[in-house]
């Protein structure tokens, strides 16, 4: 008994003298001065998924083709996303008749209601489909497609853009430069549908 109170005392006895030997001074508790307050300004929401219809060629007609984009796209961003033509996936039943471009484009909005494509130089004039698909496109952008899911669920695993059947007030035409030449093209042509 006496041997183990002793090896116990010398035990913690040899432990206070190590802490003292790492040099490490014993000290009072230190103000640091008033706890945080306030509320932190509130994180950046994710933007809200959103449905867009590109339209591609199927079997030579106008057919749209859906895709999720991270938010809200705009009309450049999507003009893109059309030039660049259709994905893997698409591209089996999909084709296209613009050209693919290694410059970038410019896209402006008119005070008319045209959307004006900028293209780079030695692209030679569209033909009657691509200059279709780009009016048509640009004509069901607005009001932006918000997701809806088809089944009704929140996660959006399947969705597909609402059927409003009408045009877009703001963009109903397209205007396409080139170099040397320039071709408009209404969206009256377009089918009513957005349903693939």
């Amino acid at each position: 008994m006496k041997g183990s109170r002793a090896g116990a005392l010398l035990a913690g006895l040899t432990a206070a003298l190590t802490l003292a030997a790492c040099g490490v001074p014993p000290s009072d508790v230190i103000e640091a001065g008033e706890p945080a307050s306030g509320m932190l300004p509130p994180s950046p929401k994710p933007p809200v998924p959103t449905t867009i219809a590109l339209y591609f060629l199927h079997k030579g007609e106008l057919r749209p083709y859906l895709r999720r984009i991270g938010g809200p796209g705009d009309y450049g961003a999507v003009v893109r996303l059309l030039f660049a033509g259709p994905t893997t996936s698409e591209a089996t039943t999909a084709t296209t008749e613009l050209p693919r471009l290694t410059d970038p484009l410019e896209v402006a909005i008119g005070g008319d209601d045209t959307l004006s494509i900028h293209l780079p130089e030695a692209v030679p004039p569209l033909s009657h489909p691509a200059m279709l698909q780009l009016a048509c496109t640009v004509a069901n952008m607005a009001p932006p497609l918000a997701m809806v899911p088809a089944d009704g669920n929140q996660d959006g695993a399947s969705a597909a853009p609402p059927d409003t059947g009408q045009r877009s007030p703001a963009h109903s035409s397209v205007r396409v430069f080139g170099d040397g030449w320039t071709i408009t093209q209404s969206a009256d042509s377009c089918p009513d549908s957005l349903q693939p």
